[in-house]
């Protein structure tokens, strides 16, 4: 008899989490994936285009943020210019009012420096990670063209966290406050620009080159980007991650975040933190894009194994 979705699910996540901890030999109180990173904080601010096309509180107000920049793969030493560093992550939690019964509220947002994703859903992904494993990437990736085309894609160095766009492959719906959706993506665009280095120089900057000048740069004046939606037209997929729309949909400008302080414990506050892929705001819902529940049972799962084992030291 076949596990209920949910069940399966779960059981698909903690797949994947084991296998990629037995791929980069994850120590515990680490995530399997994007393990070395660092925890920013600042604040949103959202335009008047935010508040039309969603009624969700951060895109109707200014709240504070955290943020996490991070490096690709499970190992928490990974040197900064070493190229399976890449894609890079950017996960922001706009930090909401507390809830009617005092809860802490917030919602998040999950975002890669690359445009692609390999796989439509958890269960390709961890066929990925087990063709990887087994010396089969080779026919996993003539089998799966989405797969090629994420292995393929150029991934720069770049010269600062703050110097690269980041974007969020799943399409989610708007709901404005009179009650019209909208499907879009997220991409955060640096407002410093797109500043990347040769393989050369990246080679000769320190290991931990990205993650002393984001400090650096946070102290100096901040770093900030501006979040964009690209608006789906009928008929653009909202269910396959690995689908881009084209490039001519329309673009909506939401608002700015700015970076300008280092969160205080950072190596306890990273370990804490569980990001969710999944909106849970009223005004912000996932899409069917079938990555959702299994990213989100992932991210609990990882987070929970990280509380309850702490660093080895």
């Amino acid at each position: 008899m076949p596990l209920p979705e949910n069940e399966a699910t779960n059981k698909t996540g903690k797949e994947v989490i084991e296998t990629l901890k037995g791929a980069f030999h994850t120590p515990a109180g680490f995530r399997p994936a994007h393990a070395r990173g660092i925890l920013l904080k600042g604040t949103w601010t959202p335009t008047t285009e935010a508040a039309s096309l969603s009624k969700a509180y951060h895109f109707n107000n200014s709240v504070p943020v955290t943020a996490r920049f991070s490096n690709s793969t499970g190992i928490p030493q990974i040197p900064d210019n070493d190229s399976n560093a890449s894609p890079r992550g950017l996960a922001v939690r706009f930090n909401l009012p507390n809830t009617s019964d005092g809860k802490r509220a917030h919602t998040d947002i999950v975002a890669h420096s690359s445009k692609f994703f390999p796989v439509r859903t958890g269960e390709l992904f961890l066929a990925l990670l087990q063709a990887l494993g087994s010396g089969k990437a080779g026919e996993f990736l003539g089998e799966h063209p989405s797969a090629a085309a994420f292995v393929g894609d150029p991934k720069p160095n770049p010269v600062s966290f703050g110097t690269l766009p980041y974007f969020g492959v799943s399409a989610f719906t708007f709901t404005s406050a009179d009650g019209k959706d909208t499907n879009v993506r997220y991409r955060w665009v640096p407002d410093a620009g797109e500043q990347t280095l040769s393989d050369e120089d990246a080679k000769a900057r320190d290991p931990a080159y990205l993650h002393n000048e984001i400090q650096t740069r946070v102290v100096d004046g901040g770093v900030s980007f501006k979040l964009l939606v690209q608006v789906a037209e009928t008929g653009d997929p909202t269910n396959d991650a690995t689908v881009h729309w084209p490039e001519e949909r329309k673009t909506v400008e939401l608002g700015t975040l700015k970076l300008d302080g280092v969160v205080e414990d950072n190596d306890d506050a990273q370990r804490k933190i569980i990001f969710d892929p999944i909106p849970r705001i009223d005004g912000v819902k996932e899409t069917d894009d079938p990555l959702f529940d299994m990213r989100a049972s992932i991210y609990l799962q990882s987070g929970k194994d990280r509380r309850a084992n702490p660093y080895d030291k």
